[in-house]
C-alpha cells in the first residue's frame, strides 16, 4: 500500500514546493492539491460535506492553481508522484490543458496523477460554460480528446464538446499512454461505470470511509468490462488508523492519503514528518 498527503493550497501558510519537499523526505508516495477557479457569492448548490450553501472555510475561493502548484513541487522533489484530488478539467480548454499536463509530466519524469471531478459548484462551472446536466459526457469527451493529443503522432478528436482536426501536439506525457486518470467521486453504480469507461481508478471522497461494497462493485464491472488488472483505488482518509488502514489493505485499497495543515511551514513539515513515521510499519 502506498500513503500520500494533500494539501488544500491556498495564498498563506506551508506552500506546495515545502510540502512536497517534506513529504518525500518523510516517504510519503504522492502528494495532492484541489482545484477551483472561484467560487460564486450566489450559489445554489449546496457543499457536499455541509450539505447547504455554506462553504466550509474560506480556502475555496483562495484555492492556487494546481499545475502551478504542482510544478513548483516538481521542482524541488525527485520521487514523489504529483496529484489533482481533484483538478476540473472542464473549466479548462482541453488542448491547452493537455499541453499544460503533458509538459508536467515530461519535466518531472513521469510523476502526474490527474485526479479529476465533474465539479459539485453548478455556478462555477456555469461561468465556464459547462452544461450543469452534460457534465459527465462533457468530461469524458475532454479526456478522450486530451488522450488524442498525448498519444497519437497526429492528433486529431471530433466529439461532443470538443473538435479539432489533425494537429502535431508536443511534448507527449513521459507516462505511456498517459498520466493515470482517477475519478474523484461518490461510490454509486453510475460514477463507477464511467471509471470503468473512462479512468484507471477511483479516489474516495472525505465523508465516504465505508467502502467495502463500493469497492467491490467496481471490482466486478472492471473484470465484466475486460479490463487488465484492478482499478487504483486511492482513499482521503482524516486520521492514521492503524486498524482501518489494515482493512482497507485487505480489501484492495491502493493508497490512502492524509490532509496537511495549511499552518505556518515549521509547523506543517513537523506534522508531516510524524505522520509519516507513524504510517510507515503499516506498508
Amino acid at each position: 500500500m502506498q500513503f500520500g498527503v494533500s494539501l488544500f493550497t491556498c495564498d498563506r501558510g506551508i506552500t506546495p514546493a515545502a510540502t512536497a519537499q517534506a513529504a518525500e523526505a518523510a516517504g510519503f508516495d504522492a502528494v495532492y492539491v484541489p482545484e477551483h477557479t472561484h467560487i460564486p457569492v450566489v450559489r445554489q448548490s449546496n457543499h457536499p460535506g455541509t450539505g447547504t450553501e455554506t462553504i466550509p472555510d474560506d480556502r475555496y475561493f483562495r484555492t492556487l492553481d494546481p499545475w502551478v502548484s504542482l510544478a513548483s513541487a516538481a521542482s524541488v522533489t525527485d520521487r514523489i508522484r504529483l496529484g489533482t484530488s481533484v483538478a476540473l478539467p472542464l473549466e479548462h480548454d482541453p488542448i491547452a490543458l493537455a499541453k499544460t499536463i503533458a509538459s508536467l509530466d515530461h519535466l518531472s519524469g513521469g510523476r502526474v496523477t490527474f485526479g479529476v471531478g465533474f465539479g459539485w459548484n453548478l455556478e462555477e462551472l456555469a461561468d465556464h460554460g459547462v452544461p450543469p446536466r452534460k457534465r459527465r459526457t462533457a468530461l469524458r469527451d475532454y479526456l478522450a480528446a486530451m488522450e488524442a493529443l498525448w498519444t497519437q503522432e497526429e492528433a486529431a478528436h471530433d466529439g461532443p464538446f470538443v473538435s479539432f482536426g489533425a494537429s502535431w501536439a508536443w511534448p507527449k506525457p513521459t507516462q505511456r499512454r498517459r498520466p493515470p486518470i482517477l475519478l474523484g467521486a461518490g461510490g454509486t453504480e453510475k460514477n463507477f461505470q464511467w471509471i470503468v469507461d473512462a479512468a484507471d481508478g477511483w479516489i474516495t471522497t472525505p465523508i465516504e470511509q465505508a467502502i467495502d461494497e463500493g469497492l467491490a462493485r467496481l471490482t466486478e464491472l472492471w473484470t465484466a468490462a475486460g479490463r487488465e488488472g484492478s482499478p487504483y483505488v486511492s482513499v482521503l482518509a482524516a486520521e492514521p488508523d492503524a486498524d482501518q488502514i489494515r482493512h482497507w489493505q485487505s480489501i484492495g485499497v491502493s493508497e490512502v492519503v492524509f490532509p496537511v495543515p495549511d499552518t505556518t511551514v515549521d509547523e506543517a513539515r513537523a506534522a508531516i514528518t510524524e505522520l509519516g513515521e507513524t504510517v510507515a510499519p503499516l506498508r
